[in-house]
């Protein structure tokens, strides 16, 4: 008698569990697809940064206007600041590319 009730429950576990992974699977598929991580430049900093290099730092292309350079440049020192607890050397490195996107500079390297 107790068997014909354990295979009812065995039975009804099987098919909630089945029904939970169906549920699963579509919510899995109908999810927004996630962009493609960006692969990052590999390497250190040149010893004087051309164009391409300061180009990369702040993140926007070789040939922008100065206003996005700027704006590119006040997103990137927000989050590498050092009073914000980011690196002086790295501070110095953005500040470096923006001289050198908007033409302030004549590429003579970092003070570090």
């Amino acid at each position: 008698m107790a068997t014909p009730f354990i295979a009812g429950v065995a039975v009804a576990a099987t098919a909630l569990a089945g029904r939970y992974g169906i549920q699963a699977w579509q919510a899995f598929k109908a999810r927004p697809p996630r962009p493609k991580i960006k692969k990052f430049y590999e390497g250190g900093f040149q010893p004087t940064m051309t164009k391409r290099e300061a180009a990369l730092i702040l993140g926007v292309r070789e040939s922008v206007a100065a206003e996005k350079v700027k704006e590119a440049h006040r997103k990137v020192m927000v989050a590498n600041h050092p009073d914000a607890g980011g690196s002086h050397f790295l501070a110095s490195k953005i500040n470096e590319a923006k001289d050198v996107m908007l033409g302030k500079t004549k590429n003579s390297g970092s003070a570090f």
